[in-house]
């Protein structure tokens, strides 16, 4: 009998602290913050399978892209949504990564994989460049041009 009071008085703590914790919004901050995890789970665990010699070497294609995927949503966790207009081009290496992950793991080793890997790769790096060019070019352009002015200004004049 006291056993059973013990118990019972354990359960009613726990759900009054779980009751408590809910209405403060602490449940609502951890599901905002960590919703990646949800993402990143599956992708690590398509990898550990693999390691595990439980599973295909084609799995670690999915895999990739879920754990790149989930670093991403990561990274608009922390800085915000709108810093995935300039960020987009990852999804396309989250595939590049995958199938290089599958390249370098996967037992027959196929030559178009790796040339595909490496082309989505090179597409998603020139992507970034020119979402990077389009939005802040003009200030990289503005900074050259009065560095060059400054340059031009204060550098020595030859003397005839």
């Amino acid at each position: 009998m006291p056993n059973n009071k013990y118990s019972t008085g354990i359960i009613l703590l726990l759900a009054g602290l779980v009751i408590l914790l809910g209405k403060l919004g602490v449940f609502s901050f951890l599901g905002a913050v960590f919703w990646p995890l949800l993402v990143l789970i599956p992708g690590v665990l398509l990898h550990v399978l693999y390691f595990g010699r439980l599973v295909p070497a084609v799995v670690l294609v999915p895999g990739g892209m879920l754990v790149v995927y989930a670093l991403l949503f990561v990274v608009c966790n922390l800085f915000g949504w709108d810093s995935l207009k300039y960020l987009w081009p990852l999804f396309i290496f989250g595939v590049a990564a995958g199938l290089y992950e599958y390249y370098l793991f996967g037992s027959s080793r196929p030559r178009v994989v790796l040339s595909a890997s490496i082309a989505l790769a090179a597409a998603s790096a020139v992507f970034v460049v020119l979402v990077l060019l389009w939005s802040w070019g003009i200030y990289a352009i503005a900074v050259a041009l009065i560095a060059a002015g400054v340059w031009m200004m204060l550098s020595k004049r030859k003397r005839w």
